[in-house]
């Protein structure tokens, strides 16, 4: 891995634990394009996601798990703990504890995060705030 693409991943992680959206000056493009449906493309558009989440969650905690790179990608695996004390999404805080998982995929170009995919666990995020009611994964069902 090129020490750039860890360097960059390492100021995503540290943008999170910091709460410190402005940081995205340093290794976000500004005309970042993302794959995410809830942040628009730009480096404005990042930057005003990670304030909200922020405020939806002033405790977060990540840890990065993984780091992989080839060519021109880095992925990421990371693991963010937190306290739901502001809205988020229309939900209300409901002070509940979350742990949410994400992959993050970064195309990298001219130094910067120029293009971003993600998947995460937003399932169980919202199971664990108690907006969606979780599954029933106890006894298989039989049929008769």
């Amino acid at each position: 891995m090129t020490t750039d693409h860890q360097q960059l991943a390492e100021r995503y992680l540290a943008m999170l634990n910091q709460h410190d959206p402005d940081a995205v000056e340093g290794f976000v493009a500004v005309g970042y394009i993302n794959h995410n449906p809830f942040v628009e493309d730009g480096r404005e558009a990042n930057r005003a996601f990670w304030a909200a989440f922020f405020t939806a969650f002033p405790d977060l905690t990540a840890t990065m798990d993984d780091l992989i790179q080839a060519g021109d990608r880095v992925a990421g695996r990371f693991t963010y703990r937190a306290t739901h004390r502001g809205p988020l999404y229309g939900i209300p805080p409901t002070g509940r504890p979350i742990e949410m998982r994400s992959i993050d995929i970064w195309r990298v170009h001219n130094g910067e995060f120029a293009e971003h995919w993600d998947e995460l666990n937003l399932l169980e995020v919202f199971q664990q705030l108690g907006v969606i009611p979780a599954l029933d994964l106890g006894a298989p069902e039989t049929t008769s």
